[in-house]
């Protein structure tokens, strides 16, 4: 088995692939890190403070948030990868593990991104739709843009990542599904979304209400978990896995309120897609002639560095950028203009033979790349039109050339210092026996940290074992604990027991906040609504936090208390509240979480009543929380 692992690991790492997919990857992963980030700055007093904006614990929180908002903003345009994506997992695992976010506010995704942002510690994310692409190019900039090559990167760069992050995830999260009796019985998507914390703004009721629906999508989830691991990398299955994979997860963006996690885990679908579909994708989309030729000085490295800079943001390929010097003569139509001419302005000729010179030029090109029509608009405008002429003006003539050919220049090209490509292309070139072996073991001891995990949260303690009884068990069980720590910590592997049988068994209350103003009206806190709705923007960790921490089956009073006072705190003086003088009411409303189909079961659970169980009162930085001993009783 271990040969024939290294045996398929090479034959993937000599397999060459597009390397679109991988760069969307990277795009899509700092996108959904970027806006987790400005949801922890909107939340930063909620989640960071003892007491929201009375007790600041971490005034820094913001300072280091927005660092971690530029590392992911580089990421995005891929500026820097290298540097970006080692600060991007260093600030993940910092605010996780040494931040109220995991004890509190577990984003349910948390860990996962961990693990993809390992990956891309390895992965070759800076090959396409990058900064740093374009920065190879300026490095040498009187190569023509026509003999870079496109980009492409090895096979393995999207199948580890798929197999590791997707696959075993997925097998892990089938086994604690198995548990469950709602997903015994196909209901597994069915009963979250029949629960009012749990809902997006979506009614997907007329999905709900079909039970036959309903069991298909649970049963046909269950095969897909099990099985994706073994067959998702078959050509034939593929696009099954593609499809089906695409939907179970754009499902949950749409009707859950944990849309992080589904986003999160719909990024890993760009490595999925085929790679045949990539290069359709680029003829289809790629102009079969350009609509704009545009003729520079090729002796002038300023006009060199904006042809590759223009070329490189022209995805549709609808520009022609040609030498001044040797192409010009070719077209008849430029005849009136002499050389010394041609070299002083940037000059375009379109399709209907019309000649374009300066800021008009660019006007042109601008509105040719499509994407960026709204710049060449903006650019026609009276006053705008004239301040880009003068500085287009100033630019050119104050411009440098070179008095010789492009044969006398002598450029270094920018070094590549990725992990990838001193891994994978290097050392496996030079060493192609040892990176395999290497590359085995490695997957290995991932593998078995998986295992790890998967049996013991998914065997062990899913059938009570006890290892105190036996030496030899009980030492194997802190093993298996440290063993766990640093794999959850450091490589996102995690037992994947979402939303099961004991999540929901006696899940028969939930808990609503309101306030009466100060004409004696009892008003909703925009947190949970009459529905027993979370409200937007209190989704993904702020939902965890009160659904799956604060109001359980078995709720625990001191933690209760403690978010209550949070919530309160908060949103109390996010819309102006006055907390001395405002008293606020806790609402209890009794739901149903049953594991078997009931018609409607979700306007029945936001129909249901709400009583009044408790009071919360502020004086000065110290709150006063009335609540029944027992509410689990009630």
């Amino acid at each position: 088995m271990y040969k024939l692992l290294s045996s398929k690991i090479w034959d993937l790492h000599s397999k060459q692939a597009p390397a679109i997919g991988i760069g969307l990857f990277r795009l899509f992963y700092g996108l959904v890190t970027f806006q987790e980030i400005i949801f922890l700055l909107y939340f930063n007093h909620l989640i960071f403070d003892p007491i929201p904006y009375i007790d600041v614990e971490f005034p820094m929180i913001p300072f280091f948030l927005c660092l971690w908002g530029i590392i992911a903003f580089f990421i995005i345009i891929g500026y820097r990868y290298q540097f970006a994506v080692i600060c991007n997992y260093i600030f993940w695992i910092v605010f996780v593990n040494f931040t109220p976010m995991q004890r509190d506010f577990d984003g349910g995704f948390d860990v996962f991104m961990i693990g993809a942002g390992f990956f891309l510690l390895f992965m070759p994310g800076n090959r396409a739709f990058s900064i740093d692409s374009l920065r190879q190019k300026l490095s040498t900039p009187f190569t023509h843009y026509s003999t870079h090559s496109k980009p492409t990167v090895s096979a393995l760069a999207y199948y580890l990542p798929v197999a590791i992050c997707l696959g075993l995830l997925y097998f892990d999260s089938a086994i604690h599904k198995m548990f469950a009796e709602h997903w015994r019985n196909g209901l597994g998507s069915w009963l979250p979304s029949t629960q009012p914390y749990y809902v997006s703004a979506i009614d997907m009721s007329f999905l709900l209400n079909n039970e036959f629906l309903e069991k298909t999508i649970g049963y046909t989830i269950l095969v897909f978990q099990f099985t994706f691991i073994f067959f998702f990398s078959n050509p034939h299955l593929r696009i099954v896995y593609l499809l089906v994979g695409v939907g179970l997860h754009l499902g949950i963006t749409l009707s859950f309120n944990i849309y992080p996690f589904g986003m999160g885990m719909l990024i890993f679908y760009t490595l999925l897609i085929p790679f045949s579909w990539w290069r359709s994708l680029g003829e289809l989309v790629i102009s079969k002639h350009p609509s704009l030729i545009v003729f520079y000085d090729q002796q002038c490295p300023l006009c060199n560095r904006t042809v590759l800079t223009l070329n490189h943001f022209d995805i549709f390929k609808n520009i022609d950028f040609k030498s001044a010097q040797e192409y010009a003569s070719d077209y008849p139509v430029l005849a009136s203009l002499t050389n010394e001419t041609l070299l002083t302005d940037l000059y375009a000729l379109d399709n209907n033979s019309r000649i374009y010179s300066g800021i008009d030029t660019y006007i042109q090109i601008f509105a040719k790349m499509r994407y960026l029509l709204p710049i060449s608009v903006l650019m026609r405008l009276p006053g705008i039109y004239h301040y880009a002429s003068n500085k287009y003006r100033a630019i050119a003539d104050s411009r440098t050339r070179i008095s010789c050919s492009s044969d006398c220049i002598v450029t270094t090209p920018l070094s590549d210092n990725s992990f990838y490509h001193r891994f994978f292309e290097q050392f496996a070139t030079r060493t192609p026996k040892v990176f395999s072996t290497r590359l085995s073991k490695a997957l290995i001891v991932i593998l078995f940290l998986q295992l790890n995990s998967t049996i013991h949260y998914g065997l062990i303690y899913r059938f009570n074992l006890d290892t105190k009884q036996n030496i030899i068990a009980s030492t194997l069980a802190q093993a298996s604990n440290s063993s766990l720590l640093l794999s959850q910590n450091f490589s996102g592997i995690t037992p994947h027991a979402l939303y099961l049988h004991d999540h929901f068994a006696g899940y028969d209350h939930i808990l609503g906040i309101t306030y009466i103003d100060k004409n004696n009206a009892e008003h909703w806190l925009p947190f949970v609504n009459e529905e027993g709705r979370l409200l937007a923007p209190n989704w993904g960790r702020v939902h965890s936090m009160w659904a799956n921490i604060a109001v359980t089956p078995n709720i625990d009073n001191k933690r209760l208390h403690k978010f209550i006072m949070k919530v309160t705190a908060f949103w109390g003086q996010k819309i102006g509240l006055d907390l001395d003088d405002t008293l606020f009411h806790i609402k209890l409303k009794k739901i149903d979480a049953p594991a078997y189909w009931v018609h409607d079961q979700l306007h029945k659970n936001f129909s249901s009543p709400w009583s009044t169980i408790g009071t919360v009162k502020w004086n000065n930085g110290t709150v006063a929380i009335e609540l029944p001993e027992n509410i689990n009783e009630l």
